[in-house]
Formats: structure tokens, sequence, C-alpha cells
């Protein structure tokens, strides 16, 4: 799934907290650097300041001042809850879209790491009592006998935002989210995500599987996703300028 070209994970076991989204797009500041491109990930959402060496840096979306991507945040209800678990080295990603996500969904999280503390990990996992399901394709290791809900109130989507490698090693280092029952896409479209290299044709950006996910989910034709896909789409043509 990169970002589905990209995907999921976490660093030294540690679990940062999420950023929930917050006002509009905060004051930003210039200054030299906090030391290390992981220590600067917590996000707690209150604006607060942001500092990047010898850069001005947007305090909502973390990007530097030029390639700011707050105009193309679009708030959007979802019934389920999205955990998207974000690989370090996407952070400072500039084509990334897994930021844009979080900041456009109502309820989700985003939560930086490659191999996550087993408890912390859990912890979000059993937040709300929901059914988790996992973003990715084959079958999970555990066995699950019991029918999963059809609602999707009852659901948490967790998604990872890497390359598929990436990906890959983020699943081998966490037992939990092997365990998770999975969704994969059914008949994905083309993807829109033309600024990054995809391995095969029916690879998305986190973004765009997330969407498609929740559709999915719905289980009917739904058109809520469309401006939030309109808007991914002005975030790609912007960046291939």
């Amino acid at each position: 799934m990169r970002d589905h070209r990209g995907q999921v994970p976490g660093h030294g076991h540690r679990v940062f907290r999420a950023h929930h989204p917050g006002p509009a797009c905060p004051r930003r500041i210039g200054g030299r650097g906090l030391g290390g491109a992981h220590r600067a990930i917590a996000d707690r959402g209150r604006g607060g300041t942001r500092v990047t060496p010898g850069r001005l840096q947007c305090t909502r979306c973390l990007r530097p001042e030029s390639n700011c991507i707050c105009r193309w945040i679009t708030p959007t209800l979802t019934e389920a809850d999205v955990l998207i678990l974000q690989h370090p080295l996407e952070v400072h990603q500039a084509k990334g879209s897994a930021r844009l996500l979080h900041l456009s969904l109502s309820g989700s999280r985003l939560v930086t790491g490659e191999a996550f503390d087993p408890l912390a990990l859990q912890n979000l996992l059993d937040t709300d009592h929901r059914v988790n399901l996992l973003l990715y394709p084959g079958d999970a290791e555990g066995c699950h006998p019991d029918p999963l809900p059809t609602e999707p109130s009852q659901i948490r989507l967790v998604v990872l935002d890497g390359t598929w490698r990436k990906s890959r090693k983020m699943l081998h280092l966490n037992p939990a989210l092997r365990q998770l029952p999975r969704l994969a896409l059914q008949a994905p479209p083309p993807s829109r995500y033309l600024i990054r290299k995809a391995h095969r044709p029916d690879q998305l950006s986190t973004l765009e599987a997330t969407c498609l996910a929740l559709q999915q989910l719905q289980k009917g034709p739904s058109v809520q996703f469309e401006p939030l896909l309109a808007a991914f789409a002005g975030f790609v043509a912007s960046q291939r300028r």
C-alpha cells in the first residue's frame, strides 16, 4: 500500500500522540532545528510553534510555508474511525498524502512509528471497543470466527502509510497488526497519484485507498468522499508543477 504507494510504522518502540485537526492555517515561525528528524513528530493538534532548520513551517500541516497544503484540507465526516500508522520516513515526504487525509477526516488519528510498543499499540486498537480492520491485502494470521460488523460506526479502519516494503516490515515488527482481520480493496480504479512511482497499476495513495475502503464499508454508492478526492487531485497537480 505505498502511501498505498505508501503505508505505516513506529520507531524505537515509541508511540506518538495523534494530531487532531486544528483551526485554519496557524502562524508560521522559523528558527533552528530541534536536532533529529523524529524528535518533533508528536502532533497534539493545538497549533503551537513548529521549528525547522532555516525554514518557515506551517504548524498545522507541518510543511514548509512554500509547500503548505492547508488549502487542500477538505472536512469530511465518516462513521468509521480511521487510525493511520505512518512510517517515520513518510513524515517529511512532500508528496505524501497521509497528513492531508488525516486533517480532512473527522475522527481520524495519525500516529508515527515502525516498531510500536505492544501495550501502547493495543491501547490504540482498543479505543471505543470498535472492531479493527486492517486495510491490507491477504489474510490475517489469527482466527476470526465471529462475524465482522456490518455498520461502519462499529469499525476502526487501520491504515498503514509507507512504501510496500516498509509496510511489510511494520507488519513483521508488530504482531498485533498481523492478527487483525483485513479489508482488501475490490477492483480499485486507476490512481490519480502521478507524483510517486508505483510498482503495480492497482497501487494507490494512502488517501485514495482509504477513501475507497470507507466507501466499500458503506456498501453502496457514496459521493461524500468526492470533494476530498477532487482536492487531492488539486494537491497532486500542484506537486507536478
